[in-house]
């Protein structure tokens, strides 16, 4: 099983909860947080990181909170995982220092496993993640990986 972040999870839980309302519905840091007893500082902080990254808008004031302006379909789950994070997802044996890099005889198919799990990632969308009724199809993501190498 794959470890996601967890500011990385509370984005996901807001933006689910979001897609799910109507649109000139708007969602606050507190009612994500009491519903789904997250930290609220830290699920503040997640949905100021993607308001400055334009996949939300805020509406100030006492009846203010978010909305989507952003289509999610646009954005992979490797772009808003590395800007929640504020890091490069993808590990290379040489830049962790791994102490076993001289002798080791499976850094060439962790790297190749590296690069298959990041392409996937980047060809997810965030709106295909969480739609509950539309299951990824593995053979679609790779058709349309493999069309994107050919141009």
């Amino acid at each position: 099983m794959l470890k996601i972040n967890k500011k990385v999870e509370y984005a996901l839980i807001a933006l689910k909860l979001m897609l799910e309302k109507k649109e000139s519905e708007l969602t606050t840091a507190r009612e994500i947080s009491d519903k789904f007893h997250t930290p609220f500082d830290t699920t503040a902080k997640v949905m100021q990181v993607m308001n400055s990254a334009e996949i939300l808008e805020s509406v100030k004031g006492v009846k203010g909170g978010y909305f989507l302006s952003r289509d999610l379909s646009t954005l992979s789950y490797m772009d808003l995982a590395e800007m929640i994070e504020g890091k490069s997802l993808s590990i290379d044996c040489e830049t962790i220092k791994c102490s076993l890099l001289g002798s080791c005889n499976i850094s060439g198919p962790i790297k190749r496993l590296n690069e298959y799990v990041n392409m996937f990632f980047r060809d997810l969308s965030v709106k295909e993640l969480l739609m509950e009724n539309n299951s990824i199809d593995l053979r679609a993501l790779t058709m349309r990986k493999e069309t994107q190498h050919e141009l």
